[in-house]
């Protein structure tokens, strides 16, 4: 037998303007995530509240928003996790403009994307030739895993509480994103002058990460931001512009192409 009960919610409702936490008291039932209570808030009380969501399986990472003040996918947030006596606070991405209610304009992060390098084909390969080893798939395979719900910018704090940074800094998971082009054994990059690890740094702000783990720990895909792309990206970058043999190298390889 299902059990309901009633719970107490506090929804930021506004826009750019300005806005504020509504209270509501809505009926719970076993096995729901938070989505399922906003809609029913929709439904009923509240058929105005915006709020943006699309697959409600975790794989879009539409539904961003904070919960309690911790950045979180509302569909893969259970009712579970709270007591039932807790009132549970939605709130919009506090990093990005919002829009209204639960929606922010997270354009930035599209500019941000466009700003980075594309894939650069290996010479001399035909398309379908290309061959790697499978651990080399492994590597760049748990990036991919990104669902760019934007979690992981909301919840940096040099994106959140430092609105200035943003020109200068791309946030956690575009470093990531040239972190995996880096690493990618058939990326030609380098050879047409971009070498990846110096533009993280120079161009992408790799400097203002501090490796506090805040963007790992809010991932829902669990992917190891700051162990396994931005760390060793920091090491690449350091090699590269200090280390006298790396140097010597990077300038030898460019003069014989």
């Amino acid at each position: 037998m299902s059990t309901v009960y009633e719970a107490a919610f506090r929804v930021w409702r506004g826009d750019a303007a300005g806005g504020g936490l509504t209270d509501f008291a809505v009926e719970v039932h076993d096995g729901e995530v938070v989505l399922d209570v906003v809609h029913r808030i929709q439904a009923t009380v509240a058929n105005d509240l915006a709020v943006r969501w699309n697959c409600k399986a975790g794989k879009c990472g539409s539904c961003s928003a904070e919960v309690n003040g911790r950045p979180r996918l509302l569909c893969m947030t259970r009712m579970s996790v709270f007591s039932r006596e807790e009132t549970i606070t939605i709130t919009p991405l506090r990093a990005f403009p919002v829009i209204r209610d639960l929606v922010t304009d997270v354009s930035f992060n599209y500019a941000k994307a466009r700003e980075v390098a594309s894939f650069v084909p290996p010479p001399g390969v035909a398309a379908g030739a290309y061959r790697m080893r499978q651990e080399d798939v492994e590597r760049s395979q748990e990036f991919r895993k990104c669902i760019e719900c934007f979690l992981c910018q909301d919840t940096c704090h040099v994106v959140r509480d430092h609105e200035e940074n943003k020109t200068a800094f791309a946030g956690p998971r575009f470093l990531m994103r040239v972190a995996e082009l880096d690493m990618h054994p058939l990326d030609a990059a380098a050879e047409t002058g971009v070498e990846r690890s110096v533009t993280a740094q120079d161009d992408h702000g790799l400097g203002y990460c501090n490796i506090t783990k805040c963007c790992t720990e809010v991932c829902p895909e669990h992917i190891r931001i700051t162990d396994n792309a931005l760390i060793p990206l920091k090491e690449r970058a350091v090699d590269r512009k200090y280390d006298p043999l790396v140097w010597l190298g990077s300038r030898i390889r460019r003069r014989g192409a």
